[in-house]
């Protein structure tokens, strides 16, 4: 997907990952997409689950049918190459005896300083996402 399709798609993610997970319930899919995000290789739909070639057909055939998207410029969806990815859940968004929110660097420093992590090599930058507006905690993604 080029730039100006991405940059569409993301001005109203929440709403597509709120669509994506009705079309996926619909088929009674147990797959929910958690979030998007882009990066140098395109649009990437985080989901809780490893998708299924149908599930991810749904997810492909909803990008393809936004308004705003042009389709010659979309390439065929595929799966992550991540050998392995954690999610951390219910992490505090302000650091502690600070007013700094976390962010993927201070995750990344943190993760390298550990010793259960001695051997791991980070697939790209932690994912620090707020769960919501109006809460203090996040979610983080790490792909290893």
């Amino acid at each position: 997907m080029d730039n100006d399709n991405i940059s569409k798609f993301m001005s109203s993610s929440s709403k597509h990952i709120a669509n994506i997970n009705k079309v996926l319930k619909n088929i009674k899919s147990n797959i929910l997409a958690d979030f998007t995000w882009s990066d140098h290789q395109g649009l990437i739909v985080t989901t809780n689950k490893i998708v299924s070639l149908s599930d991810l057909s749904v997810i492909e055939n909803y990008i393809k049918n936004i308004d705003v998207i042009t389709t010659k410029n979309i390439m065929p969806l595929c799966l992550s190459q991540s050998k392995l990815y954690f999610k951390i859940i219910n992490i505090s968004y302000i650091m502690e005896n600070t007013n700094m929110p976390i962010n993927s660097s201070i995750v990344e420093s943190i993760i390298k300083n550990t010793y259960i992590f001695n051997d791991v090599l980070l697939v790209s930058k932690p994912w620090v996402i707020k769960m919501s507006l109006k809460s203090d905690m996040t979610i983080i993604w790490v792909d290893i």
